[in-house]
């Protein structure tokens, strides 16, 4: 070294050296780990399509019927009334500021008085605003259970629930949804997973992924189960969207002792996903939850300071001037692209679409024993795209395979051409049993 750095760059050299040593002590030291958190933390939906081999056909523009946001296609905007609540919100400069992390004393009002009624009262104090229903179902399910905990869970159901829960340590149990009964629940089989560690039972109504509506009777008859139920977790960010001849039921209004956490938001009925602003309503007539439930989740809802003040003060005019025609016109357009749906895939051979009752999605079985070139829904989804241009999600991601999930805020004429190219889809790849048999003797 010496004899190459006679200039005096010797003392240079090792100082770089040691400098180099620390550094490798230092990274050896750190050992730097994600959390266990973040290492159970697993979104399914995301875990299957990125593993999928999504190449769309050159020839065929892609039509994705996999999206469950309502806006992506520009042919359900919200209402004006809804815009200009906004537009006054932020010109009025009062909402700039932090709000209390439960939200304004008056938004919360607002929101109370929206879905109060006799049978099922609610005060300001009864509800908490979040940023999104994503966050209320988050809320709720934290402020009831602890690690080695378990609730349970629709299936087909929106994996979210899932997400959540198995990054908290808290175990999910599925209980069975019934295709041939328009997706009512199997009491018999919910009521057998409820254990002495069961904290909350999730209800979504009106469904994503099934589109379903239960009827009254129905309900009445998850609330009138187990002596000793679990809180219920109703899930109701599609709450009122409810196709005509339907009629939605409020589970907390027919329950009488059995406390709810109620979870909805703006996101899909005001269209409006984007701005985040959801609740929690707190239906206890019985006082079972008491103070501890409502103080903890106050203290949670301090992990992030609430939600978009600027919404909050916009929601008085949002839920109070948004005209009904505007709902009807959505869920006009919504029952009517499901009708195009359900009575074109219907007499497709192979599968087996269940008409949805609300909401913006429908479900569609596969008889993949008239598709022996597809192991399961994975498969057949991932070679419609190839094949078709047409994404659906398998169903598998609700963790109810041989199924997919269509999504069916698409335009009308999107909606019948990728209907069309399913069909062709079909009948390309449609196999009889006799002519299984026959491929195989040959």
């Amino acid at each position: 070294i010496d004899t190459l750095n006679g200039n005096g760059n010797h003392h240079k050299a090792v100082k770089g050296i040691v400098c180099l040593a620390k550094q490798k002590s230092c990274r050896q030291r750190w050992n730097i780990r994600p959390s266990e958190m973040s290492i159970n933390t697993l979104n399914p939906i995301r875990a299957i399509v990125d593993g999928m081999k999504l190449t769309p056909n050159p020839e065929k523009p892609m039509i994705a019927l996999s999206i469950g946001d309502p806006t992506v296609f520009g042919n359900l905007p919200t209402d004006d009334k809804v815009l200009q609540a906004m537009k006054d919100a932020i010109d009025s400069n009062k909402y700039n500021g932090y709000a209390p992390s439960v939200g304004y004393q008056k938004s919360r009002e607002v929101v109370a008085n929206f879905y109060s009624c006799p049978e099922a009262p609610l005060e300001a104090e009864d509800v908490l605003l979040t940023s999104g229903c994503s966050q209320a179902i988050d809320l709720a399910i934290t402020v009831l259970c602890n690690p080695g905990d378990n609730i349970l869970v629709p299936c087909p159901g929106f994996s979210l629930y899932k997400t959540l829960a198995v990054s908290l340590g808290i175990q999910v149990k599925l209980y069975t949804l019934l295709p041939e009964k328009s997706w009512e629940i199997d009491l018999q089989h919910m009521e057998s997973l409820i254990d002495d560690r069961t904290t909350c039972l999730i209800v979504n109504n009106p469904s994503n992924p099934c589109g379903s509506v239960y009827s009254k009777e129905h309900l009445q008859n998850i609330l009138s189960g187990e002596p000793c139920s679990p809180p219920l977790l109703c899930v109701l960010y599609l709450h009122d969207q409810v196709f005509p001849g339907c009629t939605y039921q409020s589970m907390a209004s027919l329950s009488s002792d059995v406390p709810i956490l109620a979870c909805g938001g703006l996101a899909k009925r005001w269209l409006v996903p984007g701005w985040r602003l959801g609740w929690i309503l707190i239906h206890d007539k019985n006082q079972i939850f008491g103070k501890e439930i409502r103080q903890g989740l106050v203290k949670l809802s301090q992990r992030i300071l609430g939600a978009c003040t600027i919404v909050q003060g916009a929601i008085e005019s949002i839920l109070n001037d948004t005209p009904q025609e505007f709902y009807h016109r959505t869920i006009s357009f919504l029952e009517s692209n499901s009708e195009i749906c359900f009575s074109e895939l219907s007499t497709v051979p192979g599968l087996t679409p269940v008409m949805p009752s609300g909401a913006m999605y429908l479900m569609v079985g596969i008889e993949m024993e008239h598709f022996p070139e597809f192991q399961n829904d994975v498969q057949f989804t991932e070679r419609l795209v190839t094949e078709q241009s047409v994404f659906c999600l398998p169903a598998t991601a609700f963790e109810y395979p041989n199924y997919f999930r269509i999504v069916v805020t698409v335009p009308e004429e999107m909606m019948v051409e990728a209907c069309t190219r399913i069909r062709e889809f079909c009948q390309r790849h449609y196999r009889t049993c006799s002519q299984d048999s026959n491929e195989l003797d040959q």
